[in-house]
């Protein structure tokens, strides 16, 4: 297990969760020369992609918004057998937001006390560091310079809060936010990276569900930001893709 998973796996614990899916976040990729993106669902760090029929049939209904100076664009993404679709990508000066709010609850047990979990992944891509606003509950943005990021969490910059980077080998690196939310990462390699946060959240609440309100007692947040570097050193290559779960 690597330290990104290490992260996603503790704020789960807290929660009761069991399970690889659990251990997981989505993100968002777009290849070089693509006009449109997806979102997977695995351990990026690992090569890990979850497929259908396996643990990406436990999603609901991922939605997805295309950010632009023209405004913005909502859609359901379309599940494929690797991941969601989405019928755009982000050009220069772009962003893409996705999450899924209907992922199912968990239950769990404290004690004698029987309580009910929510696991709410999502996730951003940027083309660039200019600042951009947070969209999602928790969310990682640009913070104007380079391998520079924004936590927010609930509207609010998100102090003293942990953060990983990895790329598509596996090397990572932690780091903290300082009390304005902002944490600073080196990015010496060309392509991707992905940096990861979670947050648990000892809120009870309610949303809608197929047979009407679905109640919780706590929620684990997880998301995650892709930035894609064109230059640098060359990127170490990913590992054997890993097997997905059933």
């Amino acid at each position: 297990m690597n330290r990104i998973t290490a992260i996603a796996t503790a704020a789960f614990a807290l929660l009761g969760f069991a399970g690889a899916a659990q251990a997981h976040q989505i993100w968002i990729e777009q290849p070089a020369g693509e006009k449109t993106a997806v979102v997977r669902f695995g351990e990026f760090g690992e090569n890990l992609r979850e497929v259908s029929p396996g643990l990406l049939d436990k999603f609901g209904k991922p939605t997805a918004t295309l950010v632009s100076a023209k405004g913005e664009h909502s859609v359901d993404a379309q599940k494929t057998a690797s991941g969601f679709a989405l019928p755009f990508g982000a050009a220069a000066g772009e962003s893409i937001v996705a999450e899924d709010a209907g992922y199912p609850l968990f239950n769990r047990k404290q004690g004698d006390k029987q309580t009910v979990g929510r696991y709410h992944p999502a996730a951003r891509l940027v083309t660039g560091f200019a600042p951009l606003q947070p969209k999602l509950v928790l969310d990682i943005v640009p913070a104007g310079n380079a391998g520079e990021f924004k936590l927010f969490f609930k509207g609010q910059p998100k102090a003293k809060t942990k953060v990983a980077l990895v790329t598509q080998s596996g090397w990572t690196k932690e780091g903290h936010t300082d009390e304005q939310g902002l944490v600073k990462f080196d990015l010496p390699w060309q392509g991707t990276y992905v940096a990861e946060v979670s947050v648990s959240d000892a809120v009870a609440g309610e949303r809608p569900g197929a047979n009407g309100p679905e109640k919780f007692d706590s929620v684990s947040y997880v998301t995650t930001l892709t930035y894609v570097k064109a230059d640098g050193i060359a990127a170490l290559p990913a590992g054997p893709a890993a097997a997905p779960n059933k």
